[in-house]
């Protein structure tokens, strides 16, 4: 077995394995895609708010005139460039309800609904992973029977034969 393959499979490679993975996830929710034109804020703005008529659509997407009116207002915004988008879709928010909003909010409640998720799959996998490390070491240790294991099955299939098996017939 090669070196490469003995730290893949050791506890201290698993662990660099679910750190590297964290860290991507981190430093892929956090980047930002830089500069935006106009109509790149009014399309991210109106793709993270629901359509107040249509089911399952964003204002991005749907051609409902109620989507129409609230893309328009965001546009208008968005040119008057005073708001940020945070500030937008809170004005959206007070306008037309929480219930709206296609994206969750990055802390509260909201945060820790996305966020358990991940951290009972990780938990659970750090779980396994130990558990597995235990049973193969417990495997190990207890792989070959000993001369008193050995006694106990000899003294258990003695119990098991009697003389008066096969002497009836």
């Amino acid at each position: 077995m090669g070196a490469v393959t003995r730290f893949a499979r050791s506890p201290l490679g698993w662990v660099l394995v679910i750190a590297a993975f964290a860290g991507l996830v981190a430093f892929g929710s956090t980047r930002t895609a830089g500069p935006q034109t106009q109509e790149d804020r009014v399309d991210a703005i109106t793709s993270k708010v629901a359509c107040p008529i249509c089911d399952g659509e964003s204002v991005f997407e749907s051609r409902n005139s109620a989507s129409r009116a609230i893309r328009n207002e965001v546009d208008e915004l968005v040119r008057s460039n005073e708001l940020t988008d945070a500030q937008i879709l809170a004005g959206i928010e007070n306008t037309y309800g929480r219930e709206v909003m296609l994206v969750p909010e990055s802390s509260g409640f909201d945060a820790v609904a996305w966020i358990a998720p991940i951290v009972v799959f990780l938990a659970a996998a750090v779980g396994l992973v130990a558990a597995f490390i235990r049973w193969r070491r417990l495997a190990d240790q207890t792989g070959t029977p000993t001369d008193a294991d050995r006694e106990l099955v000899e003294a258990a299939l003695g119990e098991t034969t009697s003389p008066t098996n096969g002497a009836e017939q």
